[in-house]
C-alpha cells in the first residue's frame, strides 16, 4: 500500500463546538477514513490550557492536533513545512484571519497546493479579496452566494460549490417521550409542554441580532399571552462581542418562563434534543455565511424562521417548497472595516419578524410537522454526509493528482529574476 498523503489543516480546533470546528472535523473524518490520508492540524480559535500535541483517540499518529493561538503564524508554517513536509494545506474560515498566510504564498505554494474552504457572508463581490483568491490553488465555497462572488472576483481560480453537512445520525427526529423527559429535567420549573417554543442557537454577537430577537419576541409574547409561548436562547448571554442579554431580560421583566437562557456548552446529542423540543428555530442574522443551526434544526424536522441572506436563503426554501418562513430584508446597509472595506448587511424589520412568529404560532402542530418533514428531506438530499464526504474525497484526490507537491509540484508558476535594468 502506498504511503499516506499528509494534509495540514489550519482552522478552528476540530473538537471545538463552533460551526467551523464541526465542519473541519467532518472533513478530516471523511478523508482519514479512506485510509489514504493523515492529518496534522493547527487547532485555533479557542483558549488552550495545554499546548502539547494531541492525538485524536482512535486515530493514533494519523490525526494530530497542535494547539495554536489564533490560527498560527508564518514561523509556525515555515517550521511545519520543514519538519512535517505536508502534501497539501487546507484552511477554513473568514479571509481576514489569513492575510498573513497569503502574504507568504510564494514560500508555501512553490512546494504544496493550498485549498481554501471559503466562508463569505454577502454581496457586493469583494474585489479586495482578489489577490487572496489568486494566491490559492483551489477554493471550495460553502454557499451558492460564496461560489458566485468568487466567480465574479476571480473567475480564473478553480472554484467549487461544496456546502456544509449535517450528521443525521445525531440530528434526527427523536421519540416524543424522551424529548419531554429531558426538557422537564433540564428546564425544571420553566418547563411547560403547553407553550409554543421558539429556539435560538447562535453566538451572542451583533450581526446575529440577539438583542432584537429577545426584545421583539417579548413584544410578541405580550401580544399572544406570555404563558403561551417561550423563547429558548442557547448562547453566552455576556459574550464580549454581543449584548448583555440578562440585563435586557431584567429590564423587560421577562424572567417568568417566557424567555429561558441555556448557557451550558452541550454535546451535539443534547443539542439535537433541544431542536426536537422546539416548535421552530429562529435565525434572523443580518449577515450569515451559512448558518449551521438552522440546517441542524431542519434535520430534526423542526421548521425555521430565517433571513433571506447568505447561506440561510438556500436552507429555508429549495425554490419550490418552503421549510419555514423566509424574511426578505427591509433594508440593506453597507458596513465595513479596515480588513473588509464594504459588505452588505441585510436587516429585517420588527414587523416582518412579528408576522413570521404569528404565522408559526397560528399553525397547527401537524402543519409545523409537515414543514419540518419537508425540511428534513431537503437536508438529506442536499446536505447529507454521503454527498459531503464523496465530494471532498473526489476534490482532494483531484488536487493531489493534478497539483502534486514538492519535487513533483505542478500548476504553479515560479518567477525567476533574469536581469535588473
Amino acid at each position: 500500500m502506498s504511503e499516506k498523503k499528509k494534509i495540514m489543516v489550519i482552522s478552528d480546533h476540530p473538537m471545538a463546538p463552533s460551526g467551523v470546528g464541526t465542519q473541519t472535523k467532518y472533513f478530516i473524518e471523511a478523508l482519514i477514513n479512506t485510509g489514504k490520508y493523515k492529518f496534522i492540524c493547527l487547532g485555533g480559535a479557542i483558549k488552550h490550557h495545554d499546548y502539547a500535541p494531541q492525538k485524536i483517540e482512535g486515530y493514533g499518529d494519523d490525526w494530530i492536533v497542535q494547539p495554536v493561538n489564533g490560527y498560527g503564524d508564518q514561523q509556525i508554517i515555515r517550521s511545519a513545512l520543514t519538519m512535517e513536509k505536508p502534501d497539501l494545506i487546507w484552511f477554513m474560515t473568514d479571509p481576514r484571519f489569513y492575510h498573513w498566510l497569503w502574504d507568504m504564498e510564494n514560500e508555501v505554494r512553490v512546494n504544496v497546493p493550498m485549498v481554501y474552504y471559503h466562508v463569505w457572508d454577502n454581496y457586493p463581490p469583494p474585489m479586495f479579496n482578489r489577490d487572496f483568491y489568486l494566491s490559492t490553488d483551489v477554493i471550495a465555497s460553502i454557499s451558492k452566494l460564496t461560489h458566485d462572488v468568487v466567480g465574479k472576483v476571480a473567475p480564473e481560480v478553480e472554484n467549487y460549490y461544496l456546502p456544509h453537512a449535517v450528521n443525521s445520525d445525531i440530528f434526527k427526529k427523536l421519540e416524543e417521550q424522551d424529548i419531554q423527559n429531558f426538557a422537564k429535567e433540564h428546564f425544571k420549573e420553566k418547563y411547560d409542554p403547553n407553550r409554543v417554543v421558539f429556539f435560538w442557537n447562535n453566538r451572542n454577537a451583533r450581526r446575529k441580532m440577539s438583542g432584537s430577537v429577545l426584545w421583539w419576541f417579548n413584544e410578541f409574547a405580550e401580544e399572544v399571552g406570555p404563558e403561551k409561548v417561550q423563547l429558548i436562547m442557547h448562547t453566552d448571554p455576556k459574550d464580549q462581542h454581543g449584548q448583555d442579554l440578562e440585563q435586557i431580560i431584567n429590564h423587560l421583566e421577562a424572567d417568568d418562563g417566557r424567555i429561558v437562557l441555556s448557557t451550558q456548552k452541550v454535546p451535539p446529542e443534547i443539542l439535537s434534543i433541544l431542536y426536537n423540543f422546539a416548535d421552530c428555530t429562529v435565525n434572523i442574522s443580518d449577515a450569515e455565511g451559512f448558518g449551521l443551526a438552522t440546517l441542524e434544526s431542519l434535520s430534526c424536522e423542526t421548521p425555521i424562521i430565517a433571513t433571506m441572506t447568505g447561506g440561510l436563503q438556500e436552507q429555508v426554501t429549495d425554490g419550490e417548497n418552503w421549510f419555514g418562513v423566509g424574511l426578505e430584508p427591509s433594508s440593506t446597509a453597507i458596513i465595513g472595516s479596515q480588513n473588509v472595506p464594504y459588505i452588505n448587511e441585510d436587516r429585517i424589520s420588527r414587523e416582518s419578524f412579528m408576522q413570521a412568529m404569528r404565522k408559526m404560532y397560528n399553525m397547527t402542530p401537524e402543519e409545523r410537522s409537515e414543514l419540518g418533514k419537508l425540511g428534513s428531506q431537503h437536508v438529506q438530499k442536499n446536505y447529507g454526509f454521503e454527498s459531503f464526504n464523496k465530494r471532498w474525497i473526489e476534490l482532494i484526490d483531484k488536487v493531489i493528482e493534478e497539483h502534486s507537491s514538492w519535487e513533483n509540484r505542478k500548476k504553479y508558476q515560479t518567477w525567476h529574476l533574469k536581469e535588473i535594468a
